[in-house]
């Protein structure tokens, strides 16, 4: 008897949706602002040439640009989220696309912006900002305009590569519709025969199941299906990677890797570093994987053993009890932060809860100031649906408090420090849950989430990084991308993570890349593993009660983009510029792997 296939976006009851109806009261009513926003974008035009006639021009410039900024925010935030919870919704496919559209051209028409302040001077712009009150905000913006001086191109160009912003978006939009709407996975199938749908929303369930020959063909299946398009989404792929060296070299940096890095000030060391010392403690996760077999009990393991439990008692956790224990967890955070968490989930449905058909894989944070910081994901009733939750709420935190502080013009905060927010709260979550129960069931159960997040951030990221770098040398250098070479650069890197530990076939490892949409947003991989360093420094400080360090974390979240992001963690008390906060997560994750190797050799897995 086949398994009940996921529901229709029809059969999830409003209160486990997100709440569409805070932006606009319908469809309708958000074609009607799309118009008046394409007015209001070609008002731009009437500053263009004229920033340097006086501060006043300025400012009302900066104000009209904002305004727009924060209507664009509700527009894009309704139609790509609509479109995120069904992606088989044509009509919200269409939204999502003018939406798109939309920016692209609102990109199109305030290029002039930076380039009119240069020709300004920041001497005269900075007397400016003395006598106009309403220029003060530009302080920050123009450290980092006058650092970025020399790769900032003439007002045409700008216009140009603002233009190319829809356009170039394309790839990644592709690749998503295809694997995410279009594919269709051959159904898995248990030991006793048993056909289990596999769907984006339901592969993680079945890969963290007992059932090994259900997780074995899970697995193959999954990537048999990437493997069948392994053209089309290394032709995909390819163009994402050249566009990054065509904007490279319009710009003028030595590389890709220093373009990505230079917009935040982060030093290119920071992600060598951590290639270097992930390298070196490849040895901690070959041990981990001989743990993990005899934990199992099999005589070898494979990549979908990674994620087997390793003890029959399952802990189900219903959603509302997951809420209830991330709040518990976030007590050391202080009333008003659970408060104000608790109150946009419940009462201002901030998440769209559970599984349906055509659901965007994966779990995500979004939204813009103006709008509530909405969740994306597929609840499953496990420990590693609890983790995603208090993942994704550390996102949406950090956004509500850079929101309520920050103006428009710094209300982003960089991909840099945003995955530090997120783990901090599974820290702070895991550390409660760990005394919560001493059932070693539990233990086990909270080990096994641990061990799976330290895998994704502190494995398989950082391996995707160095993939992301050799293809992007490739295309530097003028040499060709394609899916065999992909596959086989992609298992060699693979191959030496494992060890002699795992045995794995080469195509399915190998197209790995493909099931990863992260690298269509140039090296942002590695910061899922700098992210989780700062996150596991600064949530011990809370932990451990040091004074100020509850201030000092809302102080982070607070500061959004108004300052470099090295120099808000240092700030907070952590400096992800020296390899240290990095050798501390792979303390932690040593530290995992000797608690669950004790569990084993006492032979408490059961």
């Amino acid at each position: 008897m086949a398994e009940k296939p996921a529901p229709t976006r029809d059969e999830i009851p409003d209160q486990y949706r997100w709440h569409a109806e805070s932006l606009f009261a319908s469809s309708a009513a958000w074609a009607l602002e799309v118009e008046r926003l394409g007015g209001a974008i070609r008002t731009l035009s009437a500053f263009q040439g004229r920033l340097a006639e006086r501060p006043e021009i300025l400012a009302n410039a900066l104000d009209a640009m904002t305004s727009i900024m924060a209507r664009l925010g509700r527009v894009y935030t309704y139609a790509s989220l609509s479109y995120s919870v069904d992606l088989h919704d044509q009509d919200a496919a269409m939204a999502a696309g003018r939406a798109r559209d939309l920016f692209g051209r609102f990109a199109a028409a305030q290029a002039f912006f930076d380039p009119e302040l240069l020709l300004i001077g920041e001497e005269k712009l900075r007397q400016w900002m003395v006598k106009t009150p309403r220029l003060e905000i530009l302080d920050h913006y123009l450290n980092n305009l006058f650092r970025q001086q020399a790769h900032v191109r003439s007002a045409e160009v700008e216009t140009v590569m603002g233009m190319l912003a829809d356009p170039f978006s394309g790839v990644s939009t592709t690749a998503s519709a295809l694997t995410d709407a279009d594919f269709t996975f051959e159904p898995a199938i248990a030991a006793d025969g048993t056909k289990l749908e596999v769907t984006q929303g339901s592969l993680r369930k079945i890969l963290g199941g007992a059932d090994r020959v259900a997780r074995r063909t899970a697995w193959e299946h999954y990537q048999d299906q990437h493997l069948a398009y392994r053209n089309t989404l290394a032709a995909s792929l390819a163009t994402s990677i050249k566009q990054n060296v065509f904007e490279m070299r319009v710009r003028g940096h030595d590389s890709t890797l220093e373009m990505a890095l230079f917009e935040q000030h982060i030093p290119a060391e920071v992600f060598h570093n951590l290639i270097a010392t992930f390298r070196k403690n490849l040895p901690t996760w070959h041990r981990y994987w001989a743990i993990r077999r005899k934990a199992l009990g099999v005589e070898a393991l494979y990549p979908y053993d990674v994620w087997a439990p390793l003890t029959a008692q399952r802990i189900e956790i219903p959603y509302q009890q997951a809420i209830n224990w991330i709040c518990e967890g976030l007590a050391p955070m202080g009333q008003a932060y659970v408060a104000a968490l608790r109150h946009g989930v419940m009462a201002q449905r901030w998440i769209d809860v559970y599984p349906n058909r055509g659901k965007r894989s994966g779990a995500f944070s979004s939204g813009f100031k103006g709008t509530h910081p909405f969740i994306v994901m597929s609840y499953n009733g496990d420990i590693f649906s609890l983790s995603t939750l208090a993942h994704e709420l550390g996102h949406s935190m950090h956004s509500y408090y850079t929101w309520q502080t920050q103006p428009f013009l710094y209300a982003n905060y960089s991909l840099f420090v945003a995955e530090v927010a997120s783990n901090f709260h599974q820290a702070l979550v895991r550390d409660h849950l760990l005394k919560t129960s001493d059932s070693t069931a539990f233990q086990i159960s909270v080990i096994e989430e641990a061990m799976s997040n330290l895998h994704r951030y502190f494995f398989v990221m950082p391996t995707l990084a160095r993939f992301e770098l050799e293809v992007h040398r490739r295309a530097e250098r003028g040499e060709g991308l394609n899916a065999s070479s992909m596959v086989t650069l992609m298992a060699d890197l693979f191959a030496e993570g494992y060890g002699s530990e795992v045995r794995f076939d080469q195509e399915r490892v190998g197209i790995t890349w493909a099931t990863f949409g992260h690298l269509y947003v140039d090296y942002y991989v590695y910061q899922y593993a700098t992210g989780i360093s700062g996150a596991y420094a600064l949530a011990r400080h809370v932990i451990d009660g040091k004074a100020g360090a509850v201030d000092d974390y809302l102080d982070f979240l607070r500061a959004g983009g108004s300052e470099y992001p090295l120099a808000v963690l240092q700030r907070a008390g952590v400096d992800l510029a020296t390899p240290e906060p990095v050798e501390v997560t792979f303390e932690v994750l040593a530290d995992m792997v000797d608690r669950l190797e004790s569990l084993v050799d006492a032979g408490g897995l059961q």
